[in-house]
């Protein structure tokens, strides 16, 4: 009994020291990762500077400026659906179903959710990784090798050997647990995780920047086919009207007024007209296949009513210049860009530091199965590995220059990107501003071409002039009305890329933080699409 008691104290004791040393290892652990930094340069984003207090375009004033003018207050912003703006209520039908069915903006979605995805794979590298491996394996020795019998026969003198089969075959069950840990004791994996957020973030502003580009887009070819209308309606009064002169001087001509050259000259003037109406089907229809596609229909199975365009482009808020920074879903992108390039360079600097990595395995094991799960079965172990690299021919410098080159690159590629935002504002506002002066003087040649035209026609129909007058009449009031009904398009698209260039009604509030990128994801957003 007393042998007993000695073995049960025994076996105690063991335990304690066990629990000791593992309690000590994981102490130990946790003072090194306490203590543990993050390597690499901090990251700060560049400090926006915007390069006057209003834009230069938006208050330079011409007389006669024309009626565009931009909205007031300054410091206004667009915001939310920015196209409700032109009043146009099938446009507003048409971006809404853009928003849900554009393939383009679908696809830039699922790679946001793909960034999202690899957020979460980095961050499983904080935690240790645990498996099971249960087995079981049964194995049968050679008799030569060992473990034979052997008998000696009587009345002979020579020895026999018979071997014993049931040592040669054994049946062994197992039933391990393992776990492997590398204590993140340099920031390296803080630093990808970061550089995976970041990424994750720069895929949201590019989604958001693909969403603008097609509703831009769409907004565009809509406003380009309204102008077909007009221009359509246009053509359609100009055959009109030509027919009613080729009618007028066929009957001059049997009176003996005219001649059969004016005759000739109005019948190819109207056949010259109808050539035109035609052809205007041509641009209406690709520009509606467009829309059809950026809308995710089939162009077979759509169509957008006939209503020629009779508005202009409404007073678009352009806020100030120190706004527009934020407003821009490609500079928020560039700007992330070189948050993720940052965090590289510290991926880079910790492989000059050591790796701790511990690993532990416990289980049971047993050669009978119903003792498997036995207290004397049981078996465990610990360890741990310290590595460092000594010599890598100059691989870890190369690898951190070249992190900090492409962070140079980057940062250099986010200035441009401001540049060309600057400018395309001041493209944009250039373009509206002027075209709306253009488009009040063109219309006053109009107006004039046709009174030019009134006046030939009264001439010819008296015997003055011949009618080859009323043709260059004709021809200078179709010109000039093509030419302001293209003014008016040119106009309305530019409004568009305005908007477009002030970054429509988005701004960086909207750019989803670290944490909810981190976030899993609904169900509905991760399932195999039909």
């Amino acid at each position: 009994m007393n042998i007993l008691k000695r073995r049960v104290a025994k076996r105690r004791a063991t335990k304690r020291r066990v629990t000791s040393s593992i309690v000590g290892s994981f102490a130990g652990v946790l003072v090194l990762i306490s203590s543990a930094c993050v390597v690499g340069p901090k990251y700060h984003a560049p400090a926006p500077q915007a390069p006057a207090p209003e834009y230069k375009e938006s208050t330079t004033q011409f007389k006669d400026n024309g009626p565009w003018t931009v909205a007031q207050p300054s410091d206004a912003m667009l915001r939310g659906k920015w196209w409700e703006i032109f009043k146009d209520p099938e446009l507003n039908a048409l971006e809404e179903e853009l928003n849900i069915n554009n393939q383009n903006i679908k696809e830039y979605f699922e790679d946001f959710m793909e960034a999202r995805a690899v957020v979460r794979e980095a961050r499983s590298q904080f935690f240790p990784t645990i498996s099971a491996a249960p087995s079981v394996s049964h194995t049968r020795s050679s008799a030569k090798l060992g473990g034979a019998n052997t008998v000696n026969s009587t009345g002979t003198g020579t020895t026999t050997t018979t071997a014993n089969t049931t040592n040669l075959q054994s049946t062994i069950y197992s039933l391990p647990l393992e776990a492997s840990w590398a204590p993140d004791l340099w920031g390296k994996v803080r630093n990808t995780v970061r550089e995976a957020q970041y990424s994750a973030q720069l895929s949201a502003a590019d989604l958001e920047n693909e969403i603008l580009t097609e509703q831009a887009t769409l907004a565009e070819y809509f406003f380009e086919i309204r102008g077909q209308d007009a221009l359509q309606k246009l053509y359609n009064e100009t055959v009109e009207a030509d027919q009613k002169e080729l009618d007028l001087t066929r009957s001059l001509y049997e009176t003996g007024i005219a001649n059969q050259i004016s005759v000739v000259e109005a019948e190819t003037a109207l056949q010259s007209a109808e050539a035109g109406a035609t052809n205007v089907a041509i641009a209406r229809a690709q520009y509606e296949h467009a829309i059809a596609m950026l809308v995710g229909k089939a162009a077979t199975n759509f169509s957008i009513p006939v209503k020629p365009m009779t508005v202009a482009p409404p007073p678009i808020p352009v806020g100030v210049p120190s706004q527009l920074l934020q407003r821009r879903p490609d500079v928020a992108a560039a700007e992330r860009n070189m948050a993720a390039a940052n965090a590289e360079i510290g991926i880079a600097h910790a492989a000059y530091y050591p790796s701790l990595s511990l690993t532990g395995e416990a289980g049971f094991e047993s050669s009978a199965i119903g003792s498997l799960l036995s207290w004397p079965s049981r078996f465990w172990s610990v360890g741990s590995s310290l590595s460092e690299t000594i010599f890598d021919a100059g691989l870890r410098r190369a690898t951190v220059q070249q992190y900090v080159s492409t962070y140079n690159a980057d940062l250099a590629a986010y200035r441009q990107t401001v540049l060309t935002a600057f400018q395309q504002v001041e493209d944009g506002l250039a373009e509206v501003r002027i075209l709306s002066k253009e488009i009040v003087q063109e219309q006053q040649a109009v107006n004039s071409a046709q009174i030019y035209l009134n006046l030939e026609e009264s001439r010819y129909e008296t015997g003055i002039d011949p009618y080859v007058d009323v043709l260059v009449a004709q021809t200078t009031v179709l010109s000039d009305l093509q030419i302001l009904n293209s003014l008016q398009v040119e106009e309305m698209a530019d409004a568009v890329a305005l908007v477009e260039a002030l970054g429509g009604g988005w701004d960086n509030s909207q750019l989803p933080t670290p944490s909810q990128i981190t976030q899993k994801p609904a169900r509905a957003d991760t399932t195999i699409q039909q």
